[in-house]
């Protein structure tokens, strides 16, 4: 009797565990359908009952997280593949995935981790663009363009390769060979009108104002949105590059819009006083001075403008009047320059 009853003990422990291993099987089958038809949330559904079947089933664990990421929810694919992770360190999906979703997930150090290992693993593609991307985003500008240099090499029609070098040059202050790297990024894709835009303000910041005033321009003429910020810089690249005209017309048009923007005003003034249309000048200036009575600069323009009309006296008054206000405008006085340098 005794053994029967552990034969009869050993047949339903065999028997259910059939039964788990057989659902599990099932479970999975399934979810594969489901994935192969696209229906990626049924899928998920599937290879989740399949995982409670088998938890240690990294064949299903890795399904459901690339279930999970065909739905966008990263987080929860980079838990998943974690935990496929303590299965098999070694796998390469595991480990290049874990490499993309770390740094989907801001999780910067985590992505160079991977990456490396990609690298030492020879594992896929890739590996040092998302270390140049992931020291960019620790502000490690240096690394991110030893990166950026070696990723070129590997795959030099990238076009965000070279962005992030001038990004990264941008960031150290190193104006023009940002600005390079712009140009060759645009060469590799001429879609991106917000990388027109910021070539332009490299070109601005180097400065070169002809080169400036074209990548500018180049953005708004591939359909970059026409903010106020776009507009002044537009302006500002218009009458740096010697043609006042035009920069004056749309710093009135935003001045339609920002009636008391101080800082318009006193560009239209500035913008005049260069060439030399002295009344308008002493116009916009006047306006600005009179929303800020403190604003000596303004005040001191308008002498400046007076004075080249031919109205000295009165010119030199006003300019007394604002250096007394201002007592640091003095030394434009002496020198005989105006705010801004004029």
């Amino acid at each position: 009797m005794k053994n029967l009853f552990i034969l009869a003990m050993l047949v339903c422990f065999g028997s259910g565990a059939f039964s788990q291993s057989d659902s599990a099987a099932f479970y999975f089958e399934k979810g594969l359908a489901e994935k192969q038809a696209k229906r990626y949330r049924e899928a998920e559904k599937n290879f989740s009952k399949a995982i409670k079947f088998e938890p240690n089933n990294l064949q299903a664990i890795l399904e459901l997280c690339a279930a999970l990421v065909e739905q966008k929810r990263y987080a929860e694919a980079r838990e998943n593949y974690l935990n496929a992770e303590k299965l098999d360190a070694s796998n390469p999906i595991v480990i290049e995935n874990l490499a993309m979703l770390s740094f989907n997930m801001r999780k910067y150090e985590d992505c160079i981790r991977y990456s490396k290992l990609m690298q030492e693993k020879k594992i896929g593609k890739g590996a040092q663009f998302l270390m140049a991307k992931s020291y960019y985003e620790l502000e490690n500008y240096g690394e991110a363009l030893k990166y950026c240099e070696t990723a070129f090499k590997e795959d030099p029609t990238n076009a965000e390769i070279p962005y992030i070098g001038g990004r990264c040059y941008m960031e150290m202050s190193n104006y023009k060979k940002s600005a390079g790297c712009y140009e060759q990024a645009i060469a590799l894709d001429s879609t991106k009108v917000n990388w027109m835009y910021e070539a332009g303000l490299m070109y601005y910041a180097i400065p070169n104002d002809q080169k400036a005033l074209y990548w500018i321009e180049k953005a708004g003429q591939k359909g970059i949105k026409k903010t106020d910020d776009y507009m002044e810089n537009l302006a500002s690249a218009y009458l740096n590059a010697g043609k006042p005209d035009q920069g004056i017309d749309i710093l009135k048009e935003i001045l339609q819009r920002k009636p008391e923007d101080q800082e318009i005003l006193y560009s239209i003034g500035e913008s005049y006083y260069k060439i030399k249309k002295y009344d308008d000048a002493i116009n916009y200036f006047d306006k600005a001075f009179g929303i800020d009575k403190t604003n000596a600069s303004a005040l001191y323009m308008i002498g400046m403008a007076y004075q080249k009309k031919g109205e000295t006296e009165k010119g030199r008054a006003l300019c007394d009047r604002a250096i007394q206000m201002d007592p640091s405008l003095a030394k434009l006085k002496e020198e005989r320059k105006m705010p801004g340098g004029l």
